[in-house]
């Protein structure tokens, strides 16, 4: 299965890309690294720069249609630019409306509540976006990974890096399952 994982060009906190990019790797997929301009992301430990990494794919240039799923890392900065994008926030749209699944972790759902994604439907995050998932019509959870089959497409959500682990495992069960058809 092709996966994007979709990435501001900075402000990604690094770990919960490269975690489930392996996973995903390990599984026999293949990440995408897809952003909102070509050339390299910037990756972030917290709030110090970490590594570099090639843009695979622009989002203006793609669409959810050439692939199984999505993934959403998270870091403060990276779904705030995001959000902003009228292009990453329709790609992230379209695979929603298409019934593809998506897993995003920590404040990656920001970009979710900015698709109009998320009402009706029970998640997780980092708890300082509690308030705004609750305001754009979600149940709020505090689980180490939720997911969520109230729509066209099956959601996984987690909170923090903490939670990679079963976010990895939970992620690319739900995405198999989704890809035999359920």
């Amino acid at each position: 299965m092709r996966i994007a994982f979709l990435t501001a060009p900075e402000g990604v906190e690094q770990v919960e890309l490269t975690e489930p990019w392996k996973a995903a790797k390990d599984a026999g997929h293949e990440p995408v690294l897809v952003s909102t301009r070509a050339g390299e992301i910037q990756g972030f430990d917290h709030l110090d720069k970490a590594d570099t990494f090639p843009v695979d794919e622009v989002v203006g240039d793609t669409s959810a249609d050439s692939f199984g799923g999505l993934v959403l890392p998270g870091g403060v900065a990276n779904p705030d630019f995001l959000r902003t994008d009228e292009k990453a926030v329709a790609f992230v749209r379209d695979f929603f409306e298409q019934g593809l699944p998506v897993a995003a972790i920590c404040h990656a759902p920001w970009t979710l509540v900015e698709a109009d994604v998320v009402r009706g439907r029970t998640m997780t995050s980092w708890p300082s976006l509690r308030t705004d998932l609750r305001n754009a019509g979600a149940t709020w959870v505090d689980e180490q990974v939720k997911v969520c089959d109230h729509g066209d497409n099956v959601l996984i959500t987690s909170r923090k890096p903490d939670d990679l682990q079963a976010f990895c495992e939970t992620y690319l069960a739900e995405f198999a399952k989704a890809g035999e058809g359920g």
